[in-house]
């Protein structure tokens, strides 16, 4: 039986979506690419042929009506889902000008494809970038599409781990979209233990490694310096640290952050977990922005995601890089591939 197809949700109409997932598709359309299975986008037929159009891109959209014809159209262009999105809206391809109406699109596009995947048309779900805020003017009530396909899926929003991946560095916020002022108190050693057991059984399903090494940030400048700097450290990091320990995983910590990602420290441990939003994100972008993934842990789905934004700044010039997104893609690919010969 052929491996199913991976969705693949539109993102902003106005941002760089749309021209990336073209570019995307002409690279990964042939055979020869490793761990990318055909994929099709969820809607937005009318926005790609048009940004096809006024990039330059060369690139075929074909529109099919069910996720299991993607696999045989995906050698003539594209495949876009016409389905149940409203494509009779007729939405305007606008790129860095967002509009309420591509908000309605890209996020009938994300609940779309996250129900192909969930009821098992299609085996990955990949998710273009979106603007949090043009989605809360049409009643998106959640910090970002991970909280939403949490609850989609049935799970607390602190079940969903955002891992940030890269050829050679993985970076877990404990904390994320949050004011650097409210991390100390947010953090407590449960949440640590929670993330971290989490991403241990993550890293075994579905990145096919069998004893993952976790290595853990301090919070303060030198981890406190026994208290000095702050007693995060001693009265929750560290408890954390021992009881993951006893429970057999290997962790160690808390590393200071100005140490954890030195080049002789990163060979040492296979995922790093980090106290808050950018202590995780600057290092991976840093080294890896081109390909870096957003990959959701603890889901009952796999959900893979280009590491950037809508871009709206540089939208439709022709000039936004798909390496990221080809990475998603290929990275989704290879997550289902996992799951299925485990299954």
């Amino acid at each position: 039986m052929p491996d199913l197809p991976l969705a693949v949700s539109l993102g902003d109409p106005a941002g760089i979506g749309p021209e990336v997932l073209l570019r995307s598709y002409l690279q990964l359309k042939d055979p020869a690419q490793q761990g990318a299975p055909p994929f099709f986008v969820v809607g937005g037929a009318q926005v790609l042929a048009a940004a096809e159009e006024q990039c330059g891109i060369d690139c075929p959209v074909t529109v099919i009506s069910d996720p299991a014809e993607a696999a045989s159209a995906f050698a003539d262009g594209l495949p876009v889902l016409k389905g149940r999105i409203p494509e009779a809206t007729g939405t305007p391809y606008t790129p860095g000008a967002p509009s309420d109406e591509g908000a309605a699109l890209a996020l009938h596009s994300l609940a779309e494809a996250a129900r192909c995947v969930i009821s098992g048309s299609a085996s990955a779900l990949v998710t273009a970038p979106v603007s949090k805020g043009q989605l809360g003017k049409v009643g998106f009530e959640f910090p970002g599409q991970t909280e939403f396909l949490a609850e989609i899926c049935g799970l607390a929003a602190e079940d969903a781990v955002m891992m940030l991946a890269g050829p050679s560095l993985r970076t877990v916020p404990i904390t994320v979209h949050i004011a650097i002022a409210d991390v100390p108190a947010a953090l407590s050693a449960n949440l640590i233990m929670h993330k971290a057991r989490i991403v241990a059984a993550a890293l075994v399903r579905d990145f096919g490694i069998a004893r993952p090494r976790l290595a853990i940030a301090g919070l303060n400048p030198h981890s406190g310096e026994n208290g000095q700097f702050g007693s995060e450290e001693g009265r929750i990091i560290e408890p954390a640290i021992a009881a993951l320990r006893k429970e057999g995983l290997d962790v160690t910590g808390p590393v200071p952050g100005d140490a954890l990602f030195t080049p002789r420290m990163r060979p040492t441990y296979d995922a790093a977990l980090c106290m808050y939003h950018d202590q995780a994100l600057i290092p991976l972008k840093a080294l890896e922005f081109d390909e870096g993934v957003n990959v959701t842990l603890g889901l009952p789905i796999i959900r893979t995601s280009p590491d950037h934004g809508t871009a709206f700044d540089i939208a439709g010039t022709g000039a936004a890089d798909a390496s990221a997104m080809v990475a998603a893609i290929r990275m989704a690919g290879i997550c289902a591939k996992r799951r299925r010969a485990n299954a």
